[in-house]
Protein backbone atom coordinates (compact mmCIF):
# COMPACT_ATOMS: atom_id res chain seq x y z
CA UNK A 1 0.00 0.00 0.00
CA UNK A 2 2.79 2.16 0.96
CA UNK A 3 4.78 1.49 -2.24
CA UNK A 4 1.71 2.42 -4.49
CA UNK A 5 0.96 6.00 -2.39
CA UNK A 6 4.78 6.82 -2.80
CA UNK A 7 5.01 5.32 -6.51
CA UNK A 8 1.87 7.38 -7.47
CA UNK A 9 3.38 10.57 -5.77
CA UNK A 10 6.37 9.88 -7.93
CA UNK A 11 4.10 9.72 -11.10
CA UNK A 12 2.26 13.09 -9.90
CA UNK A 13 5.47 14.76 -9.30
CA UNK A 14 6.84 13.27 -12.92
CA UNK A 15 3.69 14.83 -14.72
CA UNK A 16 3.84 17.99 -13.29
CA UNK A 17 7.83 18.57 -14.64
CA UNK A 18 7.14 17.51 -17.60
CA UNK A 19 3.70 19.74 -17.82
CA UNK A 20 6.31 22.52 -16.96
CA UNK A 21 8.92 21.92 -19.08
CA UNK A 22 6.19 21.83 -22.10
CA UNK A 23 4.98 25.22 -21.14
CA UNK A 24 8.29 26.46 -20.30
CA UNK A 25 8.68 25.82 -24.19
CA UNK A 26 5.66 26.85 -25.27
CA UNK A 27 4.73 30.23 -23.69
CA UNK A 28 8.32 31.08 -22.66
CA UNK A 29 7.92 30.95 -18.94
CA UNK A 30 10.83 31.08 -16.93
CA UNK A 31 12.01 31.30 -13.26
CA UNK A 32 14.21 34.22 -12.18
CA UNK A 33 15.49 34.23 -8.40
CA UNK A 34 16.15 37.51 -6.15
CA UNK A 35 19.40 38.03 -4.77
CA UNK A 36 18.80 41.29 -3.65
CA UNK A 37 15.73 43.56 -1.79
CA UNK A 38 15.40 45.72 -4.99
CA UNK A 39 11.85 45.27 -5.23
CA UNK A 40 10.81 44.49 -1.64
CA UNK A 41 8.06 44.35 -0.03
CA UNK A 42 6.75 43.50 -3.38
CA UNK A 43 9.59 40.93 -3.84
CA UNK A 44 11.92 40.44 -1.23
CA UNK A 45 14.53 38.64 -1.53
CA UNK A 46 15.26 34.75 -1.32
CA UNK A 47 11.92 35.00 -3.68
CA UNK A 48 11.37 33.05 -7.21
CA UNK A 49 9.03 34.86 -9.69
CA UNK A 50 7.74 33.14 -12.48
CA UNK A 51 8.40 35.05 -15.75
CA UNK A 52 7.12 35.35 -19.41
CA UNK A 53 8.73 36.54 -22.90
CA UNK A 54 6.34 39.17 -24.10
CA UNK A 55 7.12 41.74 -27.16
CA UNK A 56 8.13 45.23 -25.54
CA UNK A 57 4.87 46.97 -27.33
CA UNK A 58 2.36 45.13 -24.64
CA UNK A 59 4.75 46.40 -21.57
CA UNK A 60 2.65 49.20 -19.45
CA UNK A 61 3.81 51.26 -16.57
CA UNK A 62 3.66 49.64 -13.40
CA UNK A 63 4.57 46.69 -14.61
CA UNK A 64 7.44 44.74 -13.01
CA UNK A 65 9.70 43.28 -16.07
CA UNK A 66 13.06 41.13 -16.39
CA UNK A 67 15.57 43.14 -18.94
CA UNK A 68 18.79 41.39 -20.07
CA UNK A 69 21.70 43.59 -19.90
CA UNK A 70 24.81 43.02 -21.39
CA UNK A 71 27.78 41.34 -19.68
CA UNK A 72 25.87 41.87 -16.21
CA UNK A 73 23.37 39.81 -14.63
CA UNK A 74 19.52 40.84 -15.81
CA UNK A 75 17.46 43.04 -13.78
CA UNK A 76 13.64 43.43 -12.49
CA UNK A 77 12.60 46.05 -11.77
CA UNK A 78 8.96 47.95 -12.21
CA UNK A 79 8.18 49.92 -15.33
CA UNK A 80 8.13 53.69 -14.87
CA UNK A 81 7.97 55.01 -18.24
CA UNK A 82 7.56 53.81 -22.04
CA UNK A 83 9.11 55.25 -24.97
CA UNK A 84 9.62 54.66 -28.79
CA UNK A 85 12.63 53.23 -29.69
CA UNK A 86 14.46 53.38 -32.92
CA UNK A 87 12.27 50.62 -34.38
CA UNK A 88 8.68 49.63 -34.65
CA UNK A 89 9.46 47.27 -32.15
CA UNK A 90 11.58 48.60 -29.44
CA UNK A 91 11.01 50.58 -26.59
CA UNK A 92 13.08 52.21 -24.58
CA UNK A 93 11.64 51.84 -20.37
CA UNK A 94 12.56 53.06 -17.53
CA UNK A 95 13.05 50.61 -14.34
CA UNK A 96 13.17 51.16 -10.92
CA UNK A 97 13.50 49.03 -8.14
CA UNK A 98 9.98 49.24 -5.61
CA UNK A 99 12.71 49.76 -2.72
CA UNK A 100 14.77 52.28 -4.29
CA UNK A 101 14.52 56.08 -4.19
CA UNK A 102 15.42 56.81 -7.72
CA UNK A 103 15.04 55.12 -11.02
CA UNK A 104 17.76 53.08 -12.87
CA UNK A 105 20.06 55.71 -14.28
CA UNK A 106 19.17 54.82 -17.92
CA UNK A 107 16.28 53.54 -19.76
CA UNK A 108 16.88 50.43 -21.17
CA UNK A 109 16.49 49.55 -25.54
CA UNK A 110 14.30 46.59 -25.37
CA UNK A 111 12.38 44.22 -28.08
CA UNK A 112 11.30 41.72 -25.52
CA UNK A 113 11.22 41.58 -21.69
CA UNK A 114 10.19 39.54 -18.98
CA UNK A 115 6.84 40.06 -17.48
CA UNK A 116 7.08 38.92 -13.31
CA UNK A 117 3.68 37.20 -13.55
CA UNK A 118 3.60 35.88 -9.30
CA UNK A 119 6.60 35.64 -7.31
CA UNK A 120 7.22 33.05 -3.96
CA UNK A 121 8.76 34.56 -1.14
CA UNK A 122 11.42 31.76 0.12
CA UNK A 123 11.80 29.46 -2.50
CA UNK A 124 14.79 30.79 -4.11
CA UNK A 125 17.19 28.28 -1.07
CA UNK A 126 15.22 25.59 -2.04
CA UNK A 127 15.70 25.75 -5.35
CA UNK A 128 19.31 26.05 -4.77
CA UNK A 129 20.04 23.40 -2.06
CA UNK A 130 18.43 21.01 -4.99
CA UNK A 131 21.45 21.97 -6.50
CA UNK A 132 23.78 20.65 -4.51
CA UNK A 133 25.50 17.60 -5.14
CA UNK A 134 24.30 15.60 -2.14
CA UNK A 135 20.63 16.09 -2.26
CA UNK A 136 20.86 15.39 -5.99
CA UNK A 137 22.39 11.72 -5.29
CA UNK A 138 20.07 11.22 -1.97
CA UNK A 139 17.20 11.89 -4.29
CA UNK A 140 18.85 9.82 -7.11
CA UNK A 141 19.12 6.89 -4.75
CA UNK A 142 15.98 7.59 -2.81
CA UNK A 143 14.02 6.81 -6.89
CA UNK A 144 16.32 3.91 -7.41
CA UNK A 145 15.46 2.50 -4.07
CA UNK A 146 11.62 3.12 -4.72
CA UNK A 147 11.86 1.76 -8.54
CA UNK A 148 13.44 -1.31 -7.13
CA UNK A 149 11.36 -2.05 -4.59
CA UNK A 150 7.94 -1.09 -6.51
CA UNK A 151 8.93 -3.83 -9.57
CA UNK A 152 11.02 -6.56 -7.42
CA UNK A 153 9.23 -9.74 -8.24
CA UNK A 154 6.94 -10.96 -5.36
CA UNK A 155 5.29 -13.83 -4.47
CA UNK A 156 1.88 -13.66 -3.51
CA UNK A 157 0.65 -14.18 0.46
CA UNK A 158 -1.64 -16.98 -1.01
CA UNK A 159 1.22 -19.02 -2.84
CA UNK A 160 3.50 -18.47 0.50
CA UNK A 161 0.47 -19.70 2.92
CA UNK A 162 -0.94 -22.46 0.24
CA UNK A 163 -0.09 -25.83 1.96
CA UNK A 164 2.41 -28.00 0.43
CA UNK A 165 1.14 -30.85 -2.16
CA UNK A 166 2.41 -34.04 -0.69
CA UNK A 167 2.59 -37.32 -2.40
CA UNK A 168 -0.24 -38.92 -0.57
CA UNK A 169 -3.37 -36.82 -1.73
CA UNK A 170 -3.75 -38.67 -4.88
CA UNK A 171 -7.52 -39.72 -5.16
CA UNK A 172 -8.84 -42.80 -3.65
Amino acid sequence: MLSEVLLWIAALAGLICIVLVVLAFTAHITLIMFRTGSMSPTIPAGSVAIVQQIPAGQVHVGDVVTVDRPGQLPVTHRVRAVEDGASSTERLITLRGDANAQDDPAPYPVSTVRIVRFAIPGLAPVIVAFGNPFVLGGLTLGATALVIWAFWPRTSRRVRNAPAATGDDQGS
